[in-house]
């Protein structure tokens, strides 16, 4: 491990020049190569939020959490009040073949994948953090191995793209409730708006900020509405073909 005596980003840099190689390459789209974060490292992230892993928006972005299930995570945190002090990160680097989805939770306790998560985890937060927000069955994991998990607030809830959604709206619902008594809205964010109804709405969604997305990005990235405007039609501007092949993504721009 290096010495971490310069600035936070430097510092997480540093980590991610190290990030080992997955325990079972064929568990992972391995070839894709790892995402690791989205958000502040620059010492003012209010909220940590904990996925589970990369999705291929994501691998297209470079950043965690940027097509649909971000962006009904972005809607969360603009629930709290925050349009820019939270970080992302996930559970695995890598994305993580569904149907392996269970037995690499039992491999999130493998001891160089702990050291190396709980070092990013570690680098990643400072002491504004003020609440952790673990998602899916994969985050909580994740965070309960979390050694020094700083002493704030731990809500734990379904991941935002769960197959049950009245579960995840009722949970979402009750930790927006809880969060918005701990947490510190941004100067230009509002946390007195509707919490969650009964149903998933447009409105509940969030685009990600340009401020989270790399240079040059195109606009309509972090953004799927619409792709959503379709009924009954896909949820992402980006995906896998079917049959998977592992090595090609296929992502489409509005007209």
């Amino acid at each position: 491990m290096p010495e971490f005596d310069r600035g936070p980003t430097a510092q997480f840099a540093d980590l991610l020049t190290q990030v080992p190689d997955p325990p079972v390459k064929d568990a992972f789209w391995f070839d894709w190569g790892p995402i690791f974060y989205r958000g502040r490292l620059d010492g003012s992230a209010r909220v940590l939020v904990v996925a589970s892993d990369p999705g291929p928006t994501e691998r297209i972005a470079g950043r965690s959490l940027v097509g649909n299930a971000g962006q009904r995570v972005q809607g969360f945190l603009t629930k709290l009040g925050l349009s820019r002090s939270y970080v992302c990160l996930n559970a695995w680097a890598y994305a993580v073949h569904p149907s392996q989805a269970f037995a690499m939770k039992e491999r999130l306790d493998d001891p160089e994948q702990k050291r190396w998560r709980n070092a990013v985890f570690d680098r990643a937060t400072d002491p504004t953090l003020q609440a952790v927000v673990a998602m899916g069955f994969m985050a909580r994991e994740a965070v309960r191995l979390w050694a020094e998990r700083p002493q704030v607030p731990l809500v734990e809830v379904p991941h935002p793209s769960s197959h049950d959604p009245a579960a995840l709206l009722d949970a979402w619902r009750d930790a927006v409730t809880e969060l918005r008594e701990v947490v510190t809205p941004d100067e230009d964010g509002d946390n007195t708006g509707p919490n969650y109804g009964t149903e998933f709405l447009e409105s509940d969604y969030s685009a990600v900020p340009r401020c989270d997305l790399p240079f040059g990005a195109p606009e309509f990235l972090g953004d799927d509405a619409w792709v959503r405007a379709t009924a009954g039609g896909p949820q992402n501007s980006v995906s896998r073909p079917s049959p998977d092949d592992k090595h090609t993504l296929l992502w489409k721009a509005p007209s």
